[in-house]
C-alpha cells in the first residue's frame, strides 16, 4: 500500500465530492465553474494520492467505488469546515487602533475619517501613551496599529514594523500659569527663551522613550534642561495632579489637549517638529488598515501636514526615516 500524503487539497476533495453528488463529471465540472479536463485532471490527483479508486466510469455513467463512498462523509465534513474557516475569518476581526492618549488629535481624525470610509469594519481605539509600548503590542498581536515618531524606536522593534509617514507636528510647551514665561503676551514663544529652564519630557517613562530621546537632542541644542523622571501618572487627573506639583513647563504638540491651571505657548526659531507615522504590523492585512491609510493619505495632502516649515527643526535620523517611509 503507498504511503498516505501528509495532507491532501480542499480543491481535490471539492472536486471528488461535485462528481460523486452529480455522477457527471461534466454537471461537475459546470457547477466548480472549472474545465472538465481539469476537474478530470484533480479526481485522478486524489486517487493517486490515496492509492485508491473512487470512480467506476464509463461511456454511459459514473459510480462510486466502495472506496469512494468510504470517501464521501469525510471529504464533506472536511470541505464543511473549510467553508465555516473560511467565513469566520471573510468577516474581518475588529482593528485595535492605538491613539497613545485621549485629545491627541492627529490619530483621532485619521480614525474618525477611517471609520466613515470602511463603515463595516470595526476599528476599536486603545491608547497605550507612547510608539515604544504600543509598538511592543504590536509585535506581540495583541494591538495593531499605532502613531508616533519611528526612527525613535529600537532598530529590533523598526524591523518588524511599516510605517506611513503622517504630520511634522509642531511642537509647544505648556506652562504652569504662575510661570514667568506663562505672564508675556499670548504669542509663540522662542525656543531660546527656555534656555536654563528645567523641562519635562517624560523621562524614565518605558512607553515613551521615543519622545525623551526627541527632546534630548532638542534641549541640547539650545541648553534646556532635561526634567529627571517622575512618578508614572496613569489617567488624566493623576497626570495634571504629578505635573501641578512638579511644576516644571511640560514639552508637548500644538495639539494637545488643555490641562488645568497651565497655558500653551508653541514654540519658534525654529520650529521644533515631532515626526507622526502611522504604524503597523508587518504583512498585516485589513480591511481596516486600508482605510486608515487611505484615511491618513487624505487628511495628510488636505491639511499639509507633511509640509515642512522654512524654519523646522528635526533631527536627521528623523528627516531620513520620513523620506524612506514616503
Amino acid at each position: 500500500m503507498p504511503a498516505l500524503p501528509a495532507d491532501i487539497e480542499p480543491r481535490l476533495l471539492r472536486a471528488f465530492v461535485a462528481v460523486a453528488e452529480e455522477l457527471h463529471f461534466t454537471r461537475a465540472a459546470a457547477r466548480l465553474y472549472v474545465a472538465q479536463q481539469a476537474l478530470s485532471r484533480d479526481v485522478r490527483r486524489l486517487e493517486r494520492e490515496l492509492g485508491a479508486e473512487l470512480f467506476l466510469r464509463s461511456t454511459r455513467q459514473v459510480t462510486l467505488t466502495a472506496d469512494g463512498e468510504r470517501l464521501l462523509p469525510y471529504a464533506r465534513r472536511v470541505l464543511a469546515a473549510q467553508d465555516e474557516l473560511l467565513a469566520v475569518f471573510r468577516q474581518a476581526r475588529p482593528l485595535l487602533v492605538d491613539l497613545n492618549s485621549p485629545g491627541l488629535v492627529t490619530g483621532r481624525r485619521v480614525l474618525h475619517r477611517a471609520r466613515e470610509l470602511a463603515p463595516d469594519c470595526e476599528l476599536m481605539a486603545r491608547y497605550e501613551s507612547g510608539l515604544t509600548g504600543a509598538a511592543e503590542l504590536i509585535l506581540a498581536g495583541r494591538l495593531d496599529v499605532s502613531f508616533g515618531r519611528f526612527a525613535g524606536l529600537d532598530p529590533a522593534l523598526r524591523s518588524g514594523l511599516s510605517q506611513q509617514p503622517l504630520r511634522y507636528e509642531p511642537m509647544a510647551v505648556i506652562l504652569p500659569e504662575d510661570h514667568l514665561l506663562a505672564a508675556l503676551p499670548e504669542a509663540p514663544l522662542p525656543v531660546s527663551a527656555l534656555a536654563g529652564e528645567t523641562v519635562y519630557a517624560g523621562a524614565g517613562n518605558p512607553r515613551t522613550p521615543e519622545w525623551t530621546d526627541l527632546a534630548s537632542r532638542l534641549f541640547a541644542e539650545h541648553g534646556i534642561r532635561l526634567a529627571p523622571p517622575l512618578p508614572l501618572a496613569v489617567g488624566d487627573e493623576e497626570f495634571e495632579r504629578i505635573m501641578g506639583k512638579n511644576g516644571h513647563p511640560i514639552l508637548a504638540v500644538v495639539d494637545f489637549p488643555p490641562l488645568p491651571r497651565t497655558v500653551l505657548r508653541p514654540l519658534v526659531d525654529p520650529v521644533p517638529l515631532s515626526p507622526v507615522s502611522l504604524v503597523w504590523r508587518k504583512g498585516l492585512a485589513h480591511p481596516g488598515l486600508a482605510a486608515l491609510r487611505r484615511a491618513a493619505t487624505e487628511i495628510s495632502r488636505a491639511q499639509g501636514w507633511l509640509r515642512r516649515p522654512a524654519q523646522g527643526w528635526l533631527p536627521g535620523v528623523d528627516s531620513e526615516a520620513m523620506r524612506a517611509g514616503a
